[in-house]
């Protein structure tokens, strides 16, 4: 019987090249597949574009497709047809990385796949390899620390605006506003009804290029901010 290969689930950090791990340099280097999430529109991958001058010139590139829709079975379904083609892969004795921006345990497609691939492939040899995140490289290049002593940190989405900050934001001291591209009026609204607004800042394509800092967060209602804006805000 042939042994079936491994699956790495590799962070590639936020965008600088130059943040990524070691270890995440050798596994993309040596994997026999390498696979990128893309947009059903287009086979363009941020994450892939990082990671390519550590590819082998061997190693077969494979974008996975997924549709950007609130029909909760088609994602479903998308999830696991992905994950079926990595199966395949697997099942063939080959190694593959699936490249995710950031880290993949955080916000991260890359857990959606690992969810399903272990429906479909139980005994699937798997080893998540970790990222720097976007926030603590928007942090380190602020300068600016995100929680101390027995400060707490809530990371939390602003995709469907800012309930989640209300519900908790009263017992941390510090937050991360992951997604905030999206409902920006009520994200402000969130974090000046909790005390956040004032010592907040928001990060776009840190480490990329186009980078913007943006201390005045209701600059952000008069227009449309990047999709890779993130906001860091304390008491």
């Amino acid at each position: 019987m042939n042994k079936t290969g491994k699956l790495f689930g590799i962070g590639v950090g936020p965008g600088d090249p130059e943040l990524l791990t070691m270890k995440a340099v050798r596994m993309i280097n040596e994997a026999d597949v390498v696979f990128s999430a893309a947009s059903a529109k287009r086979s363009y991958s941020l994450a892939l574009e990082i990671a390519r001058p550590h590819m082998s010139k061997k190693a077969e590139v494979r974008f996975l497709s997924f549709i950007m829709t609130k029909d909760k079975k088609a994602t479903e379904d998308a999830w696991d047809s992905n994950a079926a083609l990595i199966a395949s892969v697997l099942e063939e004795g080959k190694s593959a990385a699936f490249l995710t921006l950031g880290d993949p345990t955080t916000y991260s497609t890359y857990g959606y796949i690992l969810r399903s691939l272990k429906k479909i492939m139980p005994h699937a040899d798997v080893e998540t390899v970790p990222g720097i995140t976007s926030f603590h490289a928007a942090a380190a290049r602020l300068n600016r620390t995100l929680v101390e002593g027995e400060q707490s940190l809530l990371i939390t989405s602003g995709a469907y605006g800012g309930d989640q900050l209300k519900r908790v934001g009263e017992n941390v001291e510090s937050i991360v506003m992951m997604k905030a591209y999206k409902n920006v009026k009520q994200n402000n609204d969130a974090l000046k009804d909790t005390g956040f607004f004032a010592n907040s800042v928001a990060v776009s394509k840190c480490g990329r290029e186009g980078e913007e800092i943006i201390h005045n967060l209701d600059e952000l209602e008069q227009r449309t901010p990047d999709y890779w804006t993130l906001v860091l805000a304390a008491k």
